[in-house]
């Protein structure tokens, strides 16, 4: 077989089997409006975490599994808000956010300013450096 037809096998397979777990989604909240604006209305937390990405993505279905194990040791500290941007409410938020791929990480501080961002697959170790760089502690 090709290699152009076995990349497009496998790239039909991964879109399927992403569709059939679509809606196994992560436990960070589903959010439909701006962060900013969740911010300025909850609890002050010392960092919202913002997660751009889709539940159909490979590297997106990585980052959750990091997202899950941040919302364990630190939820009480930041805020976790999930927008998958191949939806059609969440699209607007890759405008908002300026992204220009997905998985793709911002982080704001506890007033609502952004302070960090990543694009691309974030490994924990990484992320927990500049969740500390707020004062988020073990």
């Amino acid at each position: 077989m090709s290699k152009p037809i076995l990349l497009l096998l496998l790239v039909t397979l991964s879109l399927t089997v992403c569709s059939q777990s679509a809606n196994k989604c992560n436990n960070a909240k589903i959010q439909n409006k701006p962060a900013k604006e969740v911010v300025a209305t909850e609890k002050k937390y010392k960092v919202t975490f913002i997660e751009l990405g889709s539940v159909k993505c490979i590297p997106c279905k990585e980052m959750q599994k990091v997202i899950k194990s941040i919302e364990a040791k630190y939820g009480t500290q930041i805020k976790i808000i999930f927008y998958d941007v191949w939806t059609k409410e969440g699209k607007p938020f890759g405008d908002v956010y300026k992204i220009n791929g997905i998985p793709a990480q911002v982080f704001l501080d506890e007033n609502g300013n952004e302070f960090f961002r990543h694009e691309g697959f974030f490994p924990e170790k990484e992320l927990i450096a500049v969740l500390k760089t707020k004062s988020v502690t073990d």
